[in-house]
């Protein structure tokens, strides 16, 4: 019996895992390269239901649950990549990520160079992260520095539907490794309407989401979501205009945006779920600081999380940077 899935994002606006599971469906039907690999991915749809459906329209073959073995399964998808595959890695949660750092640090981000061009590794890995939905520990940090750190490897992070399937799109299609973070708490806390053909976002891409000349606001991931209400708030309490920008891919980073926006404002807030020691926020600073710190009218402000383990869920939202923390952030900046 065909079990195609209907092409829900013809339908109207749909949350964050129904524009990652319509991507996945459409371009596993468009190009029979890409695969799916993870705990849990294939009978129950994953975790997250991300991949629900997949394994009973595309088959065993193209969707495989595996054990439980993070090394093994990145090593066993490098492989694959390097013969011409496109692998899409599902790391349950990004807490259990680490345990393939050999080999994303030793073999996936170094296949390029090791080789000299002959080989490319163009794999995704996905991966749930980050606090707001009352999970342990290990399933709630952000760690994104991690892997940004790593060369060799692109870092992407979606902050809404409209984007997500999109920028998943792109990193599929990428010739070299992604890692691809999903935000928990963006999953399903609202809907949007997504390009049905999937465009318009590019990997390395900043987007500028509203124009201003009074501050320049920068976030990514789940904090995009809270940055853009607590501007709300201030807007209507307030006459300002603030640039806004969600960054997408932490690395590599759009800097020219970054410094663009910084030179025509002069004042900037960062806001993210990190915490604070060197953090994503933190490489901002240095690039603001390289390139456009005589624009500059006031100290950069960061918004981020402390730097202590993140405490379980009772005290979850203390620990998260919040609206309010956001909107004060950005009025010291302006009022420096």
């Amino acid at each position: 019996m065909d079990k195609k899935k209907p092409d829900i994002i013809k339908t109207g606006k749909i949350n964050m895992v129904q524009s990652l599971n319509t991507t996945l469906h459409k371009v596993m039907d468009e190009d029979d390269r890409v695969l799916i690999m993870g705990e849990d991915v294939g009978v129950n749809g994953g975790v997250f239901r991300v991949t629900d459906g997949l394994y009973e329209k595309f088959g065993r073959k193209r969707v495989m649950d595996t054990p439980i073995a993070e090394s093994a399964i990145l090593g066993t998808a490098i492989g694959m990549a390097v013969a011409g595959l496109r692998p899409v890695v599902e790391m349950q949660f990004s807490g259990f990520s680490y345990l393939m750092m050999h080999q994303l640090e030793g073999n996936a981000g170094r296949m390029r160079t090791r080789s000299r061009g002959q080989f490319s590794v163009p794999l995704v890995v996905r991966m749930p992260y980050g606090g707001g939905v009352r999970a342990l520990e290990h399933h709630s940090e952000s760690k994104e520095v991690y892997f940004a750190h790593t060369a060799g490897i692109k870092v992407v992070i979606p902050s809404c539907p409209s984007n997500a399937g999109p920028l998943l799109k792109a990193a599929i299609e990428d010739p070299d490794p992604v890692v691809f973070m999903e935000p928990k708490r963006s999953y399903r806390s609202f809907k949007e309407t997504v390009d049905p053909d999937l465009q318009g976002v590019a990997i390395g891409k900043a987007r500028v989401l509203e124009e201003g000349e009074d501050i320049t606001v920068i976030s990514w991931g789940a904090m995009m979501y809270d940055t853009l209400r607590a501007i709300s708030d201030l807007k209507i309490k307030t006459k300002f205009h603030p640039e806004v920008i969600d960054l997408l891919t932490i690395s590599p980073m759009d800097v020219h945006t970054i410094i663009t926006s910084i030179k025509k404002t002069g004042r900037c807030v960062i806001i993210q779920e990190a915490q604070r020691s060197f953090g994503p926020a933190s490489e901002i600073i240095a690039q603001i600081n390289d390139k456009a710190l005589m624009f500059l009218e006031a100290p950069v402000g960061r918004v981020t999380m402390y730097d202590v383990i993140m405490p379980l869920f009772a005290r979850e939202q203390l620990y998260l940077p919040s609206q309010s923390k956001i909107c004060r952030a950005i009025l010291e900046t302006l009022m420096f």
